[in-house]
């Protein structure tokens, strides 16, 4: 199953391959992974997703306590939390293909970044299963040249917060 893992963590140089050691050692994938300072200019919040039964993801959150730079953690996707992703992509159009491009656009809420009259350079945010289909659909009516994307970032519903606080 897949796991949202939100890290807080100290903002000191090595916490980050510390983190991704702890990974690679034990033979767990990380298949996103974004870093950022917090509120706290001591802290950042790193958000990873990977893919583990229940058990495997709990022994995970336990080793990742055990480093000395880390703080707290939580599995996002065990409560109701809120998952975007950005998206950025360049396309080209084919000859006389321009006009599904719009459509997919308004359809989905994305923006269009640049538009010269042979590519289009796309933005959308939305949850990993909106940015896939997007990506198939797009890809349908023009050549992709190129896909940035940002990972899963993760933030628990309703008053529940990640904090420095265990």
């Amino acid at each position: 199953m897949r796991h949202i893992i939100s890290i807080l963590m100290a903002n000191e140089a090595g916490a980050l391959a510390r983190v991704a050691a702890l990974f690679s050692s034990r033979g767990y994938n990380i298949e996103s992974l974004s870093v950022a300072p917090t509120e706290d200019a001591g802290v950042s919040r790193l958000t990873l997703v990977t893919k583990g039964s229940d058990d495997v993801i709990e022994q995970i959150n336990n080793q990742l306590l055990k480093l000395v730079d880390v703080v707290n953690t939580a599995d996002m996707t065990m409560d109701d939390h809120i998952e975007r992703e950005l998206l950025l992509m360049k396309v080209k159009i084919p000859s006389g293909g321009a006009d599904c491009i719009p459509d997919l656009v308004k359809e989905s809420g994305a923006r269009v970044l640049d538009d010269c009259p042979e590519t289009y350079t796309l933005e959308l945010t939305g949850a990993n299963i909106h940015m896939d289909d997007f990506i198939s659909r797009v890809g349908e009516c023009s050549e992709i040249l190129a896909v940035v994307r940002s990972g899963a970032m993760a933030i628990a519903r309703g008053r529940k917060v990640l904090s420095t606080e265990i």
